[in-house]
């Protein structure tokens, strides 16, 4: 079997001081590719050192977190679309809207959400797209444009209306993570009707650790955890959930062989 992390943070701090161990232990586990979300113009060299260190299985995207769009949004913006020109990445992401911790600068993140789009449609890229209290909002941007990019509604955790909406009218597959392992969540119900060519797995590491290590560092290993559940859910082998869900990153990021 073989797992794909579509979303985690392997250059945060957090993963300093462990870093070659985290990314054998993933491996020891099946998980042999990692996709490596940006998050603003500060992180981008840490990300580009780890993605040309381990080439062979971490492939980065590039583009500005909505929590990270404030007063100077179009300089960040300028900066990122500069790394675009001079590199090679593998999605515009992650991008959205946030509105759960400040509603201050919405217009500015939607603005932003909207530009970043658009360097995905300039480049033929996917996006991995960022919701936060903002399903509406940014269900809203998608359904503005003429053409929708294919690509990931990372950690997705609506309820099934929603995800019926995204797996209907959009090219996006639901990104499926550690809250699918929370009791109580709402996510087994949310996706139960949604077949396994809508979703792939990701970790957000280093958040949203799945049960049992809910509440501590999350790591690309933990990825058979979600399958797991994944299984159970659909009544079905961890073997097809393994399968398909790579097939369905595969398809995402076809330039990168999975």
């Amino acid at each position: 079997m073989h797992y794909v992390d579509t979303h985690a943070h392997l250059y945060a701090q957090e993963f300093d001081a462990d870093i070659e161990e985290i990314i054998s232990k993933a491996k020891q586990a099946q998980v042999h590719r990692f996709f490596l979300p940006s998050i603003d113009s500060q992180y981008v060299e840490a990300m580009h050192a780890l993605c040309k260190k381990h080439s062979e299985c971490c492939f980065p995207m590039i583009g500005l977190h909505p929590c990270s769009v404030k007063e100077n949004y179009k300089e960040e913006l300028a900066t990122l679309y500069r790394y675009l020109q001079q590199h090679s990445y593998c999605a515009i992401g992650e991008i959205g809207i946030d509105l759960y911790w400040d509603k201050t600068f919405f217009a500015q993140q939607v603005e932003a959400f909207k530009t970043q789009i658009n360097w995905a449609l300039e480049y033929e890229l996917p996006i991995a797209i960022h919701s936060r209290n903002s399903f509406d909002e940014v269900y809203d941007v998608l359904q503005s444009l003429k053409t929708i990019p294919k690509g990931i509604f990372h950690c997705f955790s609506g309820n099934a209306e929603q995800a019926k909406k995204i797996v209907e009218t959009t090219p996006l597959k639901l990104g499926i993570g550690g809250v699918l392992t929370f009791k109580n969540s709402g996510l087994d119900k949310a996706i139960e009707q949604i077949g396994l060519e809508h979703l792939v797995l990701e970790t957000d590491a280093p958040y949203l650790a799945p049960t049992p290590h809910r509440g501590k560092r999350n790591e690309p290993a933990y990825i058979p955890l979600v399958a797991a559940k994944l299984a159970e859910i659909k009544h079905c082998t961890l073997e097809e959930v393994a399968r398909i869900t790579t097939g369905n990153a595969e398809q995402i990021f076809g330039h990168k062989k999975i």
